[in-house]
């Protein structure tokens, strides 16, 4: 799972599976009602697993079917809207073969994968054409509507990599944000960019670590890594400490050998593959 940014989705498959394993004596729910209060399971996959599974009259409302109902019916009602959720959950539950939801659930979804695409869908040769209301109207294109725009910050994340005898302090992210349970460096997070070729890390070290002694050993690059919702940015900050951190921190020691056992979020790793932690280089070098 590291590298993929699902870490949500792993932590409620995870409680799922013990779940069904242990409170359920290894017997998977088998009715919608049951299926959707599993943890990490919401409308649509619980729709998807009762009518594919289960051959339950549940319809599907992903991404591929909103696409092809508003441009099919040329809605406009925003999708992302209760107006327009209500208007869709009616719409695909109206469309759905009761004799084989499964089936029908998933022709639909491969429809829109295959045919009825984002960009450059196959209208010239599908078989709904004649009757697709977006097509006649010109505007495929422009369906389904969305409300809101995609809104992406940019966050700026600054990593000292605090090594001690050849052992790296690092930690373990707990918050409800980004890459949770997943390890770091000594992370200092800004609200504006810093310049690495201007900026006194050195101090930024004195004001979080109280008497801190270590040289900074080599800063690097910016590097960027592209989010779903957000831009991350930052620099690493290479530093050699004279003697441990006494200040109290969630900051652990750990050798370099150890640090394949901890998962590490994108950002860290793809540094690391380009700048092993051995190949440190003075300032200037």
């Amino acid at each position: 799972w590291e590298g993929l940014g699902y870490y949500s989705r792993c932590r409620n498959l995870l409680i799922t599976a013990r779940i069904v394993a242990f409170e359920r004596g290894g017997v998977f729910p088998s009715t919608y009602e049951e299926i959707i209060q599993l943890k990490g399971i919401g409308a649509y996959t619980a729709a998807a697993i009762a009518s594919f599974a289960f051959g339950q009259p549940f319809a599907v409302l992903d991404g591929n079917v909103f696409r092809v109902i508003s441009r099919y019916f040329g809605i406009n009602t925003p999708i992302d809207t209760t107006e327009g959720k209500k208007l869709y959950v009616l719409l695909a539950n109206s469309l759905l073969d009761f004799s084989a939801p499964g089936t029908y659930n998933q022709a639909i979804m491969d429809f829109g994968a295959v045919i009825c695409k984002p960009r450059l869908p196959l209208c010239e040769t599908c078989i709904l054409k004649p009757d697709c209301e977006g097509f006649k109207a010109g505007c495929v294109d422009q369906l389904p509507v969305k409300s809101k725009q995609l809104l992406r910050k940019t966050r700026f994340f600054y990593y000292f990599i605090l090594s001690f005898k050849d052992k790296y302090y690092i930690r373990q992210r707990q918050s409800a944000d980004i890459w949770k349970d997943l390890h770091e460096w000594a992370l200092v997070e800004k609200e504006e960019e810093l310049d690495p070729q201007s900026t006194d890390f050195m101090e930024i070290l004195q004001q979080q670590f109280k008497g801190f002694k270590g040289t900074i050993t080599h800063i690097s690059s910016p590097a960027v890594q592209q989010l779903t919702h957000q831009t991350i940015r930052g620099c690493f900050i290479h530093v050699q400490l004279q003697k441990p951190l006494t200040s109290k921190t969630d900051l652990k020691l750990v050798s370099e050998a150890d640090l394949k056992n901890f998962a590490f979020p994108k950002f860290i790793n793809a540094y690391l593959q380009t700048h092993p932690l051995t190949r440190r280089v003075p300032p200037g070098g």
